[in-house]
């Protein structure tokens, strides 16, 4: 089978799994913090589900990329959509039994899941060439959005169904999450063959020991050869400048977003709106989350990473202002708001993933990025976690803008490092064209 053909295999499996686990995504999004405020009786603890199951992320995250360096995407992925599986079952007996301890640990368990939902992008972009690498990450994230859109929207459907069988409503969309990340786990343990990863490092091994071929070759023809540049992915060592830009923009846009999208619906429901007027206007946000993909790709291929990077934290602010001066009675408002804040994180998460898979060698890319993902999932686990905080202190406006403001912080962030790169760039141009002694 050639690359080509492998990789249009493993482009097929994953957009056919995000489709499933999209919905199981979705679901901890919705009602995550509405079941805490219910369980717990306090709005102040509200974005506890969401700084919980983000912290669980985060340990499934480092599972997850260690697994799959030492055994390819296949068992790693797998097995994080079958613990998320695990923890929504869990969820639905937390709350079924009122069981608040329970609820905490199965929370944490469901990260899984959302920890492999994200992580999937980076198995859609280990066989794409550089020039294509956008659009594989944005074609693996836009089959996301059919699940993840459904599953807002099916908060009521399924809260009914939970409802009769004597189950809480809002337990009703993580019964959904349970089934959609088993089948996410059966479908790609039996089929995302070849493995991405270990395809990927054998064609990395076979261009390396190409590539040092040639390069004797060249140093026999002339002793005075220089050699090959320092610093690319291929000679194994990561570009550290595009690792820490992209880092940055994924790390920021998470914390802005979790924590505006959290609260909400809580914000939405303490001024009379009800579940499904909440569940409508997450619906639009996650599918501005992952919609724009295509497009989103298109642009980091073609105009470059770090324009789109730029972007999404003047996206992200923008809609943090929406958001904080948008009326509370307000559907059409608010929604414009997450719709804004959707795109944005859109933005940086294509853009930052595109960035860190450029810079990092097929030896050691699984491993650094579920490290990474680690910090994209402790933002989100403090965003969720303070943002109850900050209504209960400031309102829900005084968060929106703070978040804004943080994920502008991505602009001068990237500015430093294109000006660091700048610098190195140029001080061995300089020595090149001075004359030698």
């Amino acid at each position: 089978m050639s690359v080509a053909a492998a990789q249009r295999r493993v482009l097929t499996v994953l957009v056919v799994s995000q489709v499933l686990s999209g919905a199981g995504l979705a679901a901890g999004i919705t009602v995550g913090a509405l079941l805490a405020e219910e369980m717990l009786g306090s709005t102040g603890l509200a974005g506890l589900p969401s700084a919980l199951f983000t912290a669980g992320a985060a340990l499934g995250a480092v599972g997850i990329g260690r697994l799959s360096q030492r055994w390819g995407r296949r068992p790693g992925l797998a097995l994080g959509y079958a613990g998320g599986a695990v923890g929504s079952l869990g969820i639905v007996v937390a709350a079924a039994t009122g069981d608040v301890p329970l609820l905490f640990l199965a929370l944490t368990v469901y990260g899984a899941g959302t920890a492999t939902n994200l992580m999937a992008r980076y198995a859609g972009a280990d066989l794409a060439t550089p020039e294509r690498r956008g659009r594989a990450v944005s074609t693996v994230l836009l089959a996301t959005t059919l699940g993840a859109v459904a599953g807002p929207l099916l908060v009521t459907a399924t809260g009914e169904a939970a409802h009769a069988w004597g189950i809480p409503r809002l337990a009703g969309p993580f019964a959904l999450a349970a089934v959609a990340f088993t089948a996410a786990a059966l479908l790609l343990a039996a089929l995302l063959r070849p493995d991405p990863l270990r395809l990927a490092r054998t064609l990395a091994d076979a261009e390396t020991a190409a590539e040092a071929r040639r390069e004797a070759a060249a140093e026999a023809e002339s002793a005075a050869q220089a050699g090959t540049p320092r610093g690319r992915a291929g000679d194994g060592r990561p570009d550290r400048r595009r690792l820490l830009g992209g880092t940055c923009v994924m790390v920021l846009g998470q914390l802005a977003m979790i924590a505006i999208m959290t609260m909400t619906p809580v914000h939405m429901r303490a001024h009379g709106h009800g579940t499904g007027d909440a569940g409508l206007v997450i619906a639009l946000h996650v599918g501005a989350m992952f919609l724009p993909s295509p497009l989103t790709g298109q642009l980091v291929d073609r105009v470059g990473r770090l324009p789109v990077a730029v972007a999404s934290g003047m996206t992200l602010f923008a809609a943090g202002a929406v958001a904080a001066l948008a009326p509370a009675h307000s559907v059409p408002a608010l929604a414009a708001a997450l719709v804004l804040l959707g795109i944005g994180w859109n933005f940086g998460l294509i853009s930052g993933t595109a960035l860190v898979t450029d810079a990092l060698p097929a030896a050691t890319r699984a491993r650094t990025q579920g490290v990474l993902d680690v910090g994209i999932a402790v933002a989100g686990a403090t965003g969720g976690m303070s943002s109850g905080l900050v209504v209960v202190a400031g309102g829900f406006p005084a968060l929106a803008l703070a978040g804004g403001v943080l994920a502008l912080a991505i602009v001068p962030v990237l500015a430093l490092t294109a000006r660091r790169r700048s610098g190195a760039m140029a001080a061995p141009r300089r020595a090149q064209e001075e004359p030698s002694a």
